[in-house]
């Protein structure tokens, strides 16, 4: 069971980091709470007693997003039903729709914010590994006096462990900014029991950019979830596959060099042989939203042109 001493529910950015500044220790802030309220529902954390709950939901500065130097500036308050519903995001940022998809059904969706599931920092959560692979920042922000001061800290460095972040007393997360990837190919490939509703075995998300060709990786992005304390972003894989012809010898070499980032000590050997699979999955899922031109080539079929 949930209780507290005292709601908050501010709806402006200076009333919300005073409140926070201000709150008794054992406080939360919350937005979604789709994490809190089921955990003390099913007892997972015992009775949960906070003496102050602090709920972001009206705070409007943490709404919308706006872009520059191709970036996206997200509000921490965006919530995973809009990378489906919002058309301007879904072509930004072609891995969040399938990361959506996957993620939950509409109902959490719609209440579940990004920012809460970094600030979260599950190994196993599905919103991480995607904004790495979009080279995610972090903004953070405080109260200095009366002036409010931020910082921006890459995600990659953000999570330091499960349940572990950076973040300061006082400080709120208040947007995410993103890597705009037009003309990308997005995908996510997740491991579990069911499409949705479960913790992940792993996760893999994926970008790809073609030449004009559309035979040769330009770019690649993938990150990995599930597979150690935090998400893993695959360069040694990314590196492997720019600028490289399209192959399916070559897809299968960078995935399987990504087993090799598997530190989770859980069914290790089970999880490095998935990651083989659903990190190949994935890139032949973003070649295909990336528009690639079937059938791939061989390395023997390369040698013989």
């Amino acid at each position: 069971m949930l209780t507290y001493d005292a709601y908050h529910r501010p709806t402006s950015l200076p009333e919300a980091l005073r409140l926070w500044r201000d709150a008794p220790e054992g406080s939360r802030l919350v937005s979604g709470a789709t994490d809190l309220l089921p955990a003390a529902r099913d007892g997972r954390l015992g009775d949960v007693h906070l003496p102050a709950l602090i709920d972001l939901t009206g705070v409007t500065e943490l709404r919308g997003y706006d872009f520059a130097n191709g970036h996206v500036a997200l509000g921490a308050g965006t919530v995973y039903q809009d990378f489906l519903t919002d058309p301007v995001l879904r072509r930004a940022l072609p891995c969040m729709p399938y990361v959506s998809i996957w993620f939950a059904d509409d109902q959490i969706r719609e209440t579940a914010t990004l920012a809460g599931n970094l600030v979260n920092a599950s190994p196993v959560a599905d919103g991480t590994p995607p904004v790495v692979a979009l080279n995610g920042l972090v903004e953070l922000s405080k109260l200095d006096g009366d002036a409010i001061t931020s910082r921006r800290v890459p995600v990659r460095d953000f999570i330091t462990g499960p349940g572990r972040t950076v973040i300061a007393p006082g400080e709120i997360m208040t947007r995410v900014f993103l890597d705009t990837c037009y003309g990308y190919g997005g995908a996510f490939q997740k491991v579990g029991q069911r499409r949705s509703l479960v913790i992940s075995v792993a996760c893999c998300a994926a970008l790809v950019k073609l030449d004009e060709s559309g035979r040769v990786f330009e770019d690649v992005r993938l990150a990995l979830g599930g597979v150690g304390p935090g998400p893993i972003r695959l360069d040694d894989s990314e590196r492997m596959l720019r600028g490289e012809p399209l192959s399916e010898e070559l897809m299968q070499a960078a995935a399987g060099l990504a087993a090799e980032k598997v530190a989770s000590r859980s069914r290790r050997d089970y999880r490095r042989d998935v990651v083989v699979s659903f990190v190949r999955a994935a890139l032949s899922e973003a070649l295909s939203n990336a528009g690639a031109k079937a059938p791939l080539q061989t390395m023997e079929d390369m040698a013989n042109v």
